[in-house]
């Protein structure tokens, strides 16, 4: 292997400088999308990339856009209250049911509601409490509830092509239409819960980690 040429140490130390800031960013109190925007000034400044290179990535565009609107929205979802509010009425319309059964209905509501979020994070954060809250006043166990509240929050991920942060990125590269991704989605959601809900459950009361 030869000697890096020109460009490409360029290249490599606006790499190391995003690792670094990257890395470090939560203690010098360094936003993620700063760090971003700094790499990418970095490559114009440095002449790695030039401008009609960035112009060209049009699908980059596409879902910094969309994807920046949906996670404000799913924001403002919850600072108007309408995630206290929606926490509430799902409470009130599982009171009085056996526990078992107001445990399905939590679980298929959270995954669901996915739909709605833009990031995993903004989802779990606004309604994993409120739910879990919700399971122990109707009696669940408190095991159970927990975990699969838990579980289920790393599995609706890629319910939707905005669902996460990888998500965008990999419904971006325009392999997947929409349509498709949505159907097959749904169809492994239920594939999920069936493992998660149905073989999950055994598998946990069998090895004494879960009682029910």
């Amino acid at each position: 292997m030869g000697p890096l040429s020109p460009a490409e140490r360029r290249m490599l130390f606006c790499f190391a400088a995003v690792l670094i800031l990257w890395i470090l960013g939560s203690s010098i109190g360094l936003d993620a999308t700063i760090t971003a925007f700094i790499g990418l000034s970095l490559l114009l400044l440095l002449e790695v990339i030039d401008w009609e290179d960035v112009k060209a990535e049009k699908s980059a565009w596409n879902t910094l856009i969309w994807f920046s609107v949906l996670i404000m929205m799913a924001t403002q979802l919850n600072s108007l209250g309408f995630i206290p509010w929606f926490s509430q009425a799902v409470a009130g319309a599982v009171h009085g049911l056996a526990w078992p059964l107001v445990l399905l209905i939590l679980v298929l509501v959270y995954f669901y509601s996915h739909y709605i979020f833009a990031s995993a994070t903004a989802h779990v954060s606004a309604m994993y409490g409120a739910f879990l809250g919700v399971a122990l006043a109707a009696g669940v166990p408190a095991v159970p509830a927990a975990l699969i509240l838990g579980y289920v929050g790393s599995l609706m991920g890629s319910t939707t092509h905005y669902g996460a942060g990888p998500a965008p990125i990999l419904f971006g590269s325009g392999y997947v239409p929409q349509n498709r991704w949505w159907a097959m989605n749904f169809l492994l959601s239920l594939v999920y819960l069936a493992i998660w809900l149905g073989v999950g459950l055994v598998y946990w009361h069998g090895i004494g980690t879960v009682l029910i």
